[in-house]
């Protein structure tokens, strides 16, 4: 039995892994710690109240080292003595910009995209030391690869790409000191969802990217530290199926 956190489950890909998760029984996930910044939507509390106890929510501000601390003793609680097994960094913000020259949101988008995924590894580093799996999944974007620039170099989001990129290299860090003790740090493309970040006009429901993203999280072992994976959804339709075919995404 695995315990899980997660932040930002208000709504979108974060409420859908929350979802997920509850699919399977408590014989293979005990906990699910679902943060958020502010009392729960009423999505997130429907599910909490249908949960039996397996679905708790934790008031914290991934961005706010303090907050984080003060979370952390209130998920040791929870726990009663078991470890955190996986965390899922998902908190994240896609300010838009018109032009690099205007792009006035660089640190906001930092804090949150970055920072947050600092201060929860950090300060939950104990609890996952405690944990069996010693999981930590940072949700990224291909939208970040230096590679796919010619694919989303128009994105007119250069604070998100900047921030995201720097993701994957903190996550690389903390993945290649952290291997040797048995943790597997690793970030996850979830692809295009539409959701409040994603919009309409993406091409994959948060239901779908939440499934293919917990895939990946379950698979991922030593060979997966410090990259970036992409979801696999075969044959996802043509003009798309590059996208999703799983593996390794180029930096």
């Amino acid at each position: 039995m695995s315990n899980y956190l997660i932040t930002g489950t208000s709504r979108g890909l974060g409420l859908c892994l929350v979802k997920e998760l509850l699919k399977r029984p408590a014989t293979s996930v005990g906990l699910i710690l679902a943060t958020t910044r502010s009392d729960p939507t009423p999505a997130l509390q429907k599910i909490i109240d249908e949960s039996s106890g397996r679905v708790i929510n934790v008031i914290v501000n991934p961005a706010d080292i303090e907050s984080v601390k003060a979370a952390s003793l209130a998920v040791e609680k929870h726990l009663n003595g078991a470890g955190l097994d996986v965390l899922v960094n998902n908190v994240g913000v896609l300010p838009i910009s018109n032009g690099i020259k205007n792009m006035d949101n660089l640190a906001e988008a930092f804090n949150v995209n970055v920072m947050s995924v600092q201060n929860m590894t950090t300060v939950f580093l104990p609890l996952l030391e405690k944990g069996k799996l010693k999981k930590v999944a940072n949700i990224s974007t291909t939208v970040s690869s230096f590679a796919y620039q010619d694919i989303f170099g128009r994105v007119p989001a250069p604070a998100y790409k900047v921030t995201k990129a720097a993701l994957n290299m903190l996550t690389l860090q903390w993945g290649l000191e952290y291997r040797d003790k048995g943790f597997t740090i690793f970030g996850v493309s979830p692809g295009w969802l539409k959701t409040d970040l994603g919009g309409e006009g993406a091409n994959l429901e948060p239901e779908q990217g939440a499934e293919a993203t917990m895939k990946v999280i379950d698979t991922a072992g030593e060979e997966e530290v410090g990259k970036l994976l992409n979801i696999h959804l075969p044959g996802f339709g043509e003009g798309h199926g590059d996208h999703y075919q799983g593996g390794a995404v180029p930096w």
